[in-house]
């Protein structure tokens, strides 16, 4: 499946490249003017990954993780190692989903993946630069423990993960997932935001805080 345009007339822009039979939303972010990116979620197909930031002409900086689920790290410690730049993300209390990455492979399907550990876990509040732009780093505990949302408070973009989808919810079936929290880290983290921002999910299309908060059946206001 080829990637989505890239968002234009900004000094932020990205690519979503979806990658696996679960059509995660891998994201190219990345600064106009200086080139500068991050690889947000690099779920799996390291190698068509690679391919967009040759293609773009990007100079990334750092792998982002927003949460330990294996449709989202898949190709981690490939696409580092190959690049050359560190993991960060996703926050600690996910630990427990990345030493069970044989384990998830197993479960799912998947060929065996690389294990790895974050060169540096992530907590709420931190910034992480990218180029001339920021990132601000929310937790949104939920879907699973440990999930952050990177947004770009300037430019009006959030990175959810499976916080947040059109028209739904993240799932809370897996283990250490609860429902109260993840509707409260939409309702209490995410919606304050403004309704102008826009989002990318872990999967399916991008919308905006407010058509969320407006029409979404599971959390609307």
């Amino acid at each position: 499946m080829p990637s989505s345009d890239r968002v234009s007339k900004t000094p932020v822009q990205f690519r979503i490249i979806p990658v696996t039979p679960f059509q995660q939303n891998t994201t190219l972010l990345w600064c106009e003017r200086t080139r500068a990116a991050v690889v947000v979620d690099p779920g799996g197909e390291a190698e068509r990954i690679l391919d967009q930031v040759t293609a773009l002409e990007l100079h990334p900086q750092t792998v982002l993780l927003t949460h330990g689920h294996l449709d989202h790290v898949g190709a981690s410690a490939e696409v580092s190692r190959r690049l050359g730049i560190p993991i960060w993300g996703p926050h600690p209390d996910d630990a427990f989903w990345l030493n069970a990455l044989a384990e998830q492979c197993e479960m799912f399907g998947f060929p065996p993946v690389t294990a790895f550990e974050p060169d540096r876990w992530l907590g709420a509040g931190e910034r992480i630069t990218v180029g001339e732009e920021t990132l601000e780093v929310l937790h949104c505990p939920g879907h699973t423990p440990g999930h952050l949302v990177f947004f770009d408070a300037k430019n009006r973009l959030a990175q959810v993960g499976d916080v947040l989808f059109k028209g739904s919810i993240g799932r809370t079936d897996f283990p250490r997932g609860n429902h109260r929290q993840l509707l409260d880290s939409i309702r209490e983290r995410l919606f304050p935001l403004g309704d102008d921002v826009r989002f990318i999910p872990g999967h399916g299309p991008m919308s905006t805080l407010g058509e969320e908060r407006r029409t979404n059946p599971f959390v609307r206001e």
